[in-house]
This record gives C-alpha cells, sequence and structure tokens, in this order.
C-alpha cells in the first residue's frame, strides 16, 4: 500500500507519495504546493506516515525542505520510481536531472541532446508529467526565447526557484538565458 507523508516547508506543504519494496523504499511522485493536480490523489487509500524511519526518506524530505529554502541539494534519484514512467518520460527525465543548478535549457535543446530534434513538444509534455519535482529539477527547461513556461506548481513558483539558482530575468518575464545547459 502506498504511503503519504506530508512535508511542511517554507513555500508550503509537499506531498510525498511512496512505497516500501523489497529493495527500499520508492518515491512514486512528489506533489508541490499550487500542484492543482494534488487534488486527484486520494490520500484516504493510502497509509499516512508523519515520520517514516526510514534514513533514505527521511534525507529526502530534508533536502526537500533544504532546497526550497534556498539550498543547493543535490538528490539521490536512486529512490525515484523511474520504472513506472514510459521510456521518452523516463530519457527527458533523467536528461532534465544532469542540468546543474544556475543552468537553464530550452524544450527544444533537450529533444536534440536526446537524439529527437523535432521533438521539443513532446518534451515539454515529459516536464509536465515530471511526477518527481523537484529532485528532477523540471523547473530549469524553458521555451525558446526565454519564457518559462508550464510548472505543475505555477509560473510563480517556477521563477522563484530559477531566481534562487541565480537565473535573472528581464522585464518582460522571460529568462536571460547566460547560463545554458545541452
Amino acid at each position: 500500500m502506498p504511503a503519504v507523508t506530508d512535508i511542511a516547508t517554507v513555500s508550503g506543504r509537499v506531498r510525498l507519495i511512496w512505497v516500501l519494496s523489497a529493495s527500499g523504499p520508492k518515491v512514486r511522485r512528489i506533489i508541490l504546493p499550487g500542484d492543482v493536480r494534488s487534488d486527484t490523489v486520494p490520500a484516504e487509500s493510502m497509509l499516512s506516515i508523519r515520520t517514516p524511519r526510514d534514513i533514505s526518506i527521511r534525507t529526502l524530505i530534508a533536502g526537500i525542505q533544504s532546497f526550497l529554502a534556498g539550498n543547493d541539494v543535490r538528490f539521490d534519484i536512486d529512490l525515484l520510481d523511474l520504472d513506472r514512467c514510459p521510456p521518452f518520460r523516463r530519457r527527458v527525465l533523467l536528461a532534465e536531472y544532469g542540468i546543474p543548478r544556475g543552468y537553464v535549457s530550452t524544450y527544444g535543446r533537450i529533444a536534440r541532446h536526446l537524439g529527437n530534434p523535432g521533438a521539443a513538444r513532446a518534451v515539454g509534455n515529459a516536464l509536465a508529467a515530471n511526477p518527481f519535482p523537484p529532485v528532477i529539477p523540471c523547473h530549469r527547461a524553458l521555451r525558446s526565447d526565454g519564457r518559462p513556461g508550464g510548472f505543475q506548481a505555477g509560473q510563480r513558483m517556477k521563477r522563484r526557484l530559477l531566481e534562487m539558482e541565480g537565473v535573472r530575468f528581464r522585464e518582460d518575464g522571460r529568462a536571460i538565458l547566460e547560463r545554458v545547459w545541452y
């Protein structure tokens, strides 16, 4: 049975959905504050665990709290249940995970990096379905003109996360593409 752990952060409540498998805990989903899809998760059908005993889950929780407070955190993706993602989405998520703090990329650049130069929209769709923000930092992907594009927790949160990482914005809301990955 999946477990749900609510995490208090400076940005609001983050919901962690995870299971304890034979190989250890696996995170199925992380829901950021403001994610409109959080209502689709039937928490009553899950075991609520306020303080997990597993050290790796506790470390992840502390990392999420620290990250949302503005600190530089490099997450361990071994906890993520990436096997539940379709192959293309998994490739996109792993590419996105490779973008360092303070850098951004574009949907098109990520598509080219993956060998699918015409798949910018598919990359955007895969990131829109990212079940693991901020561990997979999908806020670092932008439109080719520097506009933020979508984000599960809203554009205000996306911009705040990018600004915490040192990304600057123009008056018109577009990011200044100074440090671009891929």
